[in-house]
């Protein structure tokens, strides 16, 4: 087969460095050389010339001599294809020339090939048409010779592919470790494998002490349902490659609601777990909930008032003429008791009409302890009837408030109407007004000594046609949550069973300009209601 050109280059550049080696060679050695037949030393050169052309000519990695000055003295077909030149491009070069010299290291690791007899680097190389390459490379010193020997192998792509894996683990830490969601990986062994800062939140572990135990150790509980539940993921997830379930948690006296997604052989022997709470989600549901059935009682109220008020009217109207055409003595009690029950079907409907349609209302500033004091003058009565002394306690300097004086007097009669209720056999009411500066806020605390509510039973206040009282409608307590939002106010409450029940009202006393409202609320609850004790 005829030779191409660049392997006759390649051969005539070796032979030329090879007689400067014999030549060398031959004046160190010559006593040897004395020694050897003419025969044998032609076998040996002919031995020497095929190891030549298979490991220098053939070679598939890059093969480099250069002296100790950096210059190039002979390289292989293989080195000129990694450096992109010809052989008379490259030879008489120097080596440093192709060193990328903006990048500083790369500058000394070369420059340290001089000064260690063996060497083993990796570097990134310019090449002459301004390609940049990383090149893996083993050098060694030939100190008979004075001369480098160097391999190299072009790991360009392999560099591109580590540095494509490195940034795609270090976007997938960024997106687990920054993820609000929990996220855990476990294996089939069940143990956990990693876990982010947002899952180790959610069970208050730490990462150093979640890694390596059992995930069901998470669940922190002993409950069998729970566990159950658990069994029955792990199952779905094995049969279908993915599973979900809702896990309940009780935390700092309040429930955790937790939704739990598992991806099952997300990589080998490797599962993914996601954990997101959804407690502010299911309260806003439930919140709708009750959006929804007060829109719903809105809706009838309208009608059902107009249909009830007009025999309403008709039977007032002919009990004042039975009660007018009767002795004054005569059956007196059951008038009045049909009286007063007519007088109670008018407030229901009074109460739904505020339901049902929107009221005119006219804020102004008003003195809150003025509204306490006419409100305690209408109950007044009612509470010395049932054996009940009504106490009040108002902090000097109050400032007023931003309201509707009507509105805010039908919370406090609501509110103080039911205190007197739950104690009929008499015992006291507690009004504390005062102001909380830090927060903005006016705060009205009414306090009974009846049997109480239990925690289950406060967290449902508020909501339509639900009460604690036999002949309760629950309509009361709504309206008045419904003004102190308008108002853009809260109330909590605070209970004991056999001990009693305290309602707090907090209301803002400022204006803020450009409020559509008229409001500005300093502080926010954290929950609507609060029950504590």
């Amino acid at each position: 087969m005829q030779q191409t050109f660049p392997d006759i280059c390649c051969e005539q550049k070796y032979h030329k460095f090879r007689g400067m080696l014999l030549m060398k060679k031959g004046r160190t050695n010559l006593g040897t050389d004395q020694f050897m037949s003419q025969k044998k030393r032609g076998l040996v050169l002919r031995d020497h010339e095929q190891l030549y052309r298979t490991l220098f000519l053939e070679a598939m990695d890059a093969i480099v001599f250069w002296d100790q000055n950096g210059q190039i003295l002979l390289a292989n077909e293989a080195a000129l294809k990694i450096f992109e030149c010809t052989m008379e491009e490259f030879v008489g070069k120097k080596l440093s020339d192709f060193v990328y010299v903006e990048n500083g290291g790369n500058c000394r690791k070369f420059d340290r090939l001089n000064q260690i007899p063996a060497a083993r680097e990796e570097l990134l190389f310019k090449m002459p048409n301004g390609q940049l390459k990383h090149i893996e490379f083993t050098s060694r010193y030939i100190s008979a010779e004075n001369y480098h020997m160097t391999i190299f192998r072009n790991v360009s792509s392999r560099y591109k592919m580590e540095q494509t894996l490195r940034d795609s683990e270090e976007r997938f830490r960024k997106v687990f470790e920054g993820s609000i969601d929990g996220m855990v990986l476990w294996n089939w062994d069940l143990k956990i494998v990693d876990i982010n800062p947002a899952a180790a939140n959610y069970f208050d572990c730490s990462r150093e002490d979640a890694i390596g135990k059992k995930i069901q150790n998470l669940l922190l509980t002993n409950d069998e349902k729970v566990q159950k539940d658990f069994l029955r993921h792990l199952f779905q997830l094995k049969e279908n490659g993915t599973a979900d379930y809702l896990f309940t948690a009780s935390k700092a006296n309040e429930t955790k609601y937790y939704e739990i997604t598992s991806k099952g052989n997300l990589t080998s022997n490797m599962n993914l777990t996601v954990i997101r709470d959804i407690t502010e989600r299911r309260a806003m549901q439930e919140q709708l909930r009750k959006s929804d059935t007060l829109n719903i009682v809105g809706e009838l109220a309208a009608g059902i008032a107009h249909e009830i008020r007009n025999p309403m009217t008709a039977l007032k109207g002919f009990i004042q003429l039975l009660q007018n055409s009767m002795k004054e003595e005569e059956h007196s009690l059951y008038f009045n008791v049909i009286t007063s029950e007519l007088a109670r079907i008018e407030t229901i409907i009074t109460d739904f009409l505020v339901l049902a349609k929107p009221q005119a209302i006219q804020f102004q500033n008003h003195d809150i302890r003025k509204i306490m004091r006419d409100t305690i003058g209408l109950l007044n009565a009612q509470a010395l009837m049932h054996n009940i002394q009504i106490s009040c306690r108002f902090d000097d300097g109050l400032p007023d408030v931003y309201c509707e004086g009507n509105q805010l007097k039908q919370v406090f009669i609501n509110i103080i109407k039911n205190a007197i209720e739950v104690m009929p056999d008499g015992g006291k009411i507690d009004i504390k007004i005062c102001y909380e500066k830090e927060r903005g806020l006016v705060h009205t605390s009414i306090r009974d000594e009846g049997e109480g509510i239990p925690d289950d039973k406060i967290e449902k206040l508020g909501e339509p046609f639900y009460t604690t009282k036999e002949r309760g409608t629950g309509l009361g307590l709504m309206i008045s949550y419904k003004i102190i939002k308008e108002h853009k106010g809260f109330i909590q409450v605070q209970s004991k069973v056999r001990e009693g029940t305290t309602f707090h009202i907090f209301l803002p006393v400022q204006q803020e300009a450009g409020d559509e409202n008229g409001f500005y609320l300093a502080g926010k609850p954290n929950r609507t209601f609060n029950s504590k004790g």
